[in-house]
């Protein structure tokens, strides 16, 4: 049998790095490009602070360990 063709969009994201209130750091945080549409005027930053935000929310939904808050992030 012959294998199917994937030729899907593939998913594009955004990279980021974030350092939270009690000094950690995380790179490369990816986040989608569908959540960072700026069509409303919103800054990209802050867009990308809310979808990092949720993952840390279901993630400490999972594990029963709250995250720290964000203190800053930038583009990777």
């Amino acid at each position: 049998m012959g294998r199917r063709s994937t030729k899907g969009k593939s998913a594009a994201f955004r990279m980021f790095n974030v350092t939270y209130a009690d000094g950690t750091q995380t790179s490369n945080r990816r986040v989608a490009v569908e959540q960072l549409d700026q069509s409303f005027g919103e800054d990209l930053i802050d867009l990308a602070r809310v979808a990092i935000q949720a993952q840390d929310d279901e993630i400490a939904q999972r594990s029963n360990q709250k995250r720290a808050k964000i203190e800053g992030i930038s583009e990777a």
